[in-house]
């Protein structure tokens, strides 16, 4: 025998392939759920692509190992010619909707279960789960033996269509289940799309679309791109198209089945238990109070969420008093949907005019008929850009759908073409100012246009006093828009160093100032004197700087002087300064003007404490990663980010497991529930102030 021959592999027995596919199958399951389930991989994605490939390979090998569970079976590829029918063995029944999108539509809910209960007044309140009311497409995935056999949708409630190669795709829903799990079950949840998820798929779409390819568009919503992906004939579309699912009920289940749960949550928690992704906020509450509560905290999280939501659903949590209250006409008597305000409706645009941000930027807005949507009336939605306004092709006299989510500006989303009238007028951006009628450019490699008139232009001056007083900048409270306009309006202000020259008599004489107010400003701007250097910086408005980038700047230079003398190079060894940015930092402190506006600044009294540079590594708490929840008893949260981040810690908005700390207050919500969940350490006030001493808890 050689010495090559003693290293080679060991000739397979017809056994060696079967035994390998089936434990290549187990971990890829197992690392399939860790990855699209509970977001904490624990191998590399080349490792995991590795495995597949191994497994793709023995498959192509030996088809007969090939099975209907097999992780390989999610690329898709197989093209139909129509979607068979399926009779569901229990209807997919609809939720009565809540329409009043109020609190009161909640405790209309629990007042009517108390009734149909015949609960008097002082007896128990009722207890529900209350869950999230997804904006995707219904899906009822059977189980034989463990295995996925058929994935159907909704269709009329009695007969669906069979979408299983499309499902199978979408690395949430588990391809094998746990061996405990009944013969026959089948769970119901939705098929959504995240957003980040749709808006890399839009990207996408823009690219082949750029590129000349023919059929292809973009979508309107991530429900409408899921729907669509689910009902493609070819599974490699759908396959190409990132789709997730939430599991939220089951369908039918074998009747030999001893039932393992009690409640409606505990199905929910054995759901779980097997595989099934379940949205975290679902929740346990107690009667009228705590749904309203569950509504509030939902509407103020809505727009956080990486997915749409358009309202929360409650479900009676006793499954005995569920069959005891029953149905009517087709409807579960002890399950309603209470809805949110539409996030998109329809109106018409009457004219596109021309806005002036603080930068100098030029936007496009499209004055609309007024349409209630998100909450409130809207009038007006942004058009971003040129750019944009031409890709969606919207023109005077277009219906089109508006969108608002909470705070966030209203946009255009699309035109309906069916409704376009014969003299709808195309948008063409002016060369020139609409406020001070300087020329109008747009940047090579930019798609925005901008005024080149700076403080010369009222409407970039007013925008820049306003900036300058954001509570997270100068903090000069009392210095609202509209006393800002009257200030620039009148020649009071005409750079942010005359706010400081202001007296009683100047403020006491305008609309809304009272000599009280007056005075309450004046104190308002003697106070925001004292800064810190990063609120400066940023207060300044250098384009392209935020609130973080101000801070790193202040970390690393440490003095304002050095910072304007930087040169890019110099500026670049900040902390998530690129180049664009660098370049920004230095233009700008490059300007006579701008340099005289900081120092006028800074005869008028504002000053901050400065420091030697600080690399980050020195910093007591560089490296590690704090998420604030709740309500802190010592100090509100903007304060204890400040803080964390003066001592080198990053504040993150979410959990993960690279978080380092979660410092949880009163009424803590999920992101305390996933730091548990995680194995997070959770801190209280005390262990706060234990970071904010330096020290690690």
């Amino acid at each position: 025998m050689s010495t090559l021959d003693l290293f080679a592999e060991p000739v397979p027995t017809p056994e060696a392939p079967a035994a390998r596919a089936a434990q290549l199958r187990t971990q890829l399951q197992h690392h399939g759920h860790l990855y699209y389930v509970l977001d904490a991989p624990e191998i590399p994605d080349a490792e995991y692509d590795r495995l597949f490939r191994e497994l793709q390979a023995l498959e192509t090998a030996h088809p007969e190992l090939l099975t209907a569970d097999s992780p390989t079976q999610r690329v898709g590829g197989r093209v139909l010619d129509a979607f068979a029918s399926v009779r569901h063995a229990v209807p997919m029944l609809s939720i009565r909707t809540e329409t009043d999108t109020t609190s009161s539509g909640a405790e209309a809910f629990d007042a009517r279960m108390r009734r149909e209960l015949g609960l008097a007044e002082a007896e128990a309140a009722v207890q529900y789960v209350a869950e999230l009311k997804f904006d995707g497409l219904a899906m009822s995935l059977r189980y034989e033996n463990g295995v996925l056999v058929q994935a159907a949708t909704r269709g009329d409630g009695e007969t669906g269509e069979d979408v299983t190669a499309n499902v199978r795709t979408i690395g949430q829903v588990p391809l094998r289940l746990p061996p405990d799990v009944p013969a026959v079950l089948e769970v119901r949840g939705e098929v959504y799309m995240r957003r980040d998820d749709f808006e890399a798929l839009n990207e996408r779409q823009r690219q082949r679309i750029a590129a000349g390819a023919k059929g292809e568009k973009t979508f309107v919503n991530p429900r409408n791109a899921a729907a669509g992906a689910v009902r493609q004939l070819d599974s490699g579309i759908a396959a190409d198209r990132p789709l997730s699912f939430f599991a939220y009920g089951l369908g039918e289940v074998s009747a030999e089945t001893t039932p393992r749960w009690m409640t409606h949550y505990g199905m929910l928690m054995q759901l779980k238990a097997w595989g099934f992704p379940v949205a975290e906020q679902t929740a346990v509450v107690e009667g009228a109070a705590g749904l309203v509560g569950f509504h509030q905290r939902m509407a103020a999280e809505r727009d956080r969420l990486p997915y749409d939501i358009d309202g929360v659903v409650y479900k009676v949590n006793d499954l005995t008093l569920q069959q005891q209250l029953g149905f009517v006409t087709r409807e579960p008597r002890w399950a309603v949907a209470h809805k949110y305000p539409a996030q998109e409706e329809m109106t018409q645009v009457l004219a596109i005019d021309v806005q002036v941000g603080r930068t100098g930027k030029l936007t496009p807005v499209a004055k609309l008929a007024p349409v209630f949507v998100g909450g409130v009336t809207v009038t007006n939605a942004t058009l971003h850009n040129e750019l944009e306004a031409r890709r969606k092709d919207v023109r005077v006299g277009d219906t089109v759908i508006v969108r608002r989510a909470g705070d966030v500006i209203p946009e255009v989303v699309s035109v309906v073409l069916d409704k376009r009238p014969a003299d709808a007028m195309v948008f063409t951006m002016m060369d020139h100012c609409p406020v001070c009628g300087s020329l109008a450019e747009r940047e090579e490699g930019e798609a925005d246009h901008r005024c080149t008139g700076g403080l010369f232009c009222s409407a970039q001056r007013k925008q820049a006093v306003w900036h300058f007083a954001h509570r997270r900048a100068m903090d000069i409270e009392g210095l609202g828009d509209k006393l800002v306009d009257q200030l620039v309006d009148s020649g009071r202000v005409n750079t942010l160093a005359d706010l400081y020259g202001l007296k009683l008599q100047d403020l006491a004489g305008m609309d809304r100032m009272a000599e009280k107010s007056a005075q309450n400003l004046l104190d308002a701007l003697e106070k925001s004197k004292q800064a810190t250097l990063a609120r400066f910086v940023f207060g300044l408005g250098i384009r392209h700087v935020g609130e973080a980038t101000a801070k790193e700047l202040a970390r690393h230079f440490g003095q304002l002087d050095a910072i304007m003398a930087a040169s890019e190079d110099a500026l670049l060894q900040v902390a998530d300064v690129g180049p664009v940015v660098a370049h920004s930092i230095h233009t700008f402190f490059a300007q006579a003007h701008n340099r005289e506006v900081v120092q006028a600044l800074r005869d008028a009294g504002v000053t901050w404490a400065e420091g030697e540079a600080l690399a980050p590594t020195e910093m007591p708490l560089a490296g590690l990663t704090v998420v604030l929840t709740g309500t802190l008893q010592s100090m509100g949260r903007d304060e204890a980010k400040d803080k964390l981040e003066a001592l080198g810690a990053k504040v993150a908005g979410s959990v993960s497991k690279k978080t380092s700390y979660v410092v949880a207050g009163a009424e803590a919500g999920s992101k305390l529930d996933k730091a548990q969940a995680l194995g997070v350490p959770v801190l209280d006030d005390a262990g706060l102030a234990i970071l904010l001493n330096g020290d690690k808890p």
